[in-house]
């Protein structure tokens, strides 16, 4: 008997070991999670810093992202999101659109090589994921920006409309959509990428006293709906739908991934919106219908761009990672989280653990599957120590993607 206790004591022992270690791993991130770095080119925001052409420049660019992808190795992230279509210009031979200017300081001119093919080759050497980062309608950043004369926004010009100062594929042409489909795909025929991925520009951001000029389109397009906002909305979602059913269609292992702004809508449009102020949201500034998106099955994953601190009344963290957790409960849609890394230190983010606390707030929520970061200098240059305390806290060790 006294050996039969001692045995069942020895079990509870043991059951309750497990328990603890199991606490303790998530607790030091040791179960599967999505640790993702942004990766900007547009104006060089962070690759490549050196432009031009020649196998001098070719070397250095070459340097450049591999001395990067050792920073993400270092830092024990699993993947990059690469913008590689940032203004209807591409870093890869494309039969649609030219060169981009932020590789070699002209756009449509050929770097002479394909930095893409070089990016997905280390990357994946290195055992990161690559997920290609698609900007789908934005044509230039600013109105002095010199497009090709072959630019298809040049040779199209009744595919766009120029607003803010900046010129756009306008959404709501059915060519201009399945223009940018197409290029899109022409990148996951070609490439072994992990992933396509959006952030949150599909319509611009609104700009004060500018209306968008599409009323002409809508008059032409929109005459089953009876307003124009609907009618953006329903572009957006066709551009989701068909863009999901091709990629699946050709590669059903890529995933597709959006990272929208952080606010779908304010409570107090819509009750079963987030108990949030915001100026901006998703569905009534953007006219991106996240939460259709997801229910609907047609994203992999969702990215809401949670840039705001904990605490923050017009739009608090924990609040806003606890309303996507819900959205996506009872889905087979991932749910990461969107870091605003580029704010450690700033006003509002002056306590050095801010970021670390919402990592750990989110391994507290099932739903949360990682964390995707903007941007990859912004943890590099380690503002307040943020990339040594994150290496000695929440990042340890590496671990694998989630299925």
């Amino acid at each position: 008997m006294k050996k039969l206790f001692s045995t069942i004591f020895l079990l509870i022992l043991v059951g309750c070991s497990g328990i603890d270690t199991k606490k303790r791993d998530i607790k030091e991130g040791k179960k599967p999670e999505f640790r993702g770095v942004w990766i900007a080119s547009v104006v060089n925001i962070n690759w490549p810093k050196t432009l031009g052409i020649g196998k001098e420049i070719e070397q250095v660019q070459k340097q450049e992202f591999i001395k990067i992808l050792d920073e993400v190795l270092e830092m024990n992230m699993n993947a990059v999101i690469v913008q590689i279509r940032p203004s209807a210009d591409t870093f890869y031979p494309s039969s649609f659109e030219p060169w981009s200017k932020y590789l070699t300081g002209t756009q449509g001119l050929s770097p002479g090589w394909d930095p893409l093919q070089f990016m997905v080759e280390e990357t994946h050497k290195r055992n990161l994921q690559f997920h290609a980062w698609f900007n789908p309608y934005r044509i230039n950043m600013k109105k002095e920006d010199i497009l090709v004369s072959n630019h298809p926004g040049i040779l199209n010009p009744e595919w766009t409309f120029e607003y803010g100062g900046k010129l756009y594929y306008n959404p709501g042409i059915p060519e201009a959509m399945n223009y940018s489909i197409d290029s899109i795909m022409e990148v996951v025929k070609k490439y072994d990428i992990d992933g396509v991925h959006m952030d949150d520009y599909f319509y611009p951001y609104p700009v004060v006293g500018e209306k968008l000029p599409d009323w002409k389109t809508y008059l032409k397009y929109g005459k089953d709906f009876s307003i124009a906002v609907d009618w953006r909305r329903d572009n957006v979602d066709k551009f989701i739908k068909t863009l999901n059913d091709k990629i699946k269609k050709e590669k059903p292992n890529v995933k597709f991934g959006i990272s929208p702004f952080g606010v779908w809508r304010n409570y107090s449009k819509d009750k079963s919106g987030s108990k949030t102020k915001a100026s901006i949201t998703n569905y009534d500034s953007l006219y991106a219908n996240t939460r259709k998106w997801i229910d609907s099955g047609w994203i992999d994953y969702v990215v809401p761009q949670i840039y705001w601190n904990q605490g923050f009344k017009i739009a608090e963290y924990n609040t806003l990672v606890d309303w996507w957790a819900n959205e996506v409960k009872g889905t087979d849609v991932k749910l990461y989280i969107g870091h605003a890394a580029y704010k450690v230190g700033t006003k509002g983010w002056e306590d050095p653990n801010e970021l670390l606390n919402q990592v750990r707030y989110n391994r507290k929520i099932k739903e949360v599957g990682g964390s995707i970061y903007f941007n990859i200098d912004s943890l590099t240059d380690n503002p307040m120590g943020i990339k040594n305390n994150m290496k000695k806290t929440i990042y340890r060790q590496r671990v694998k993607i989630p299925n």
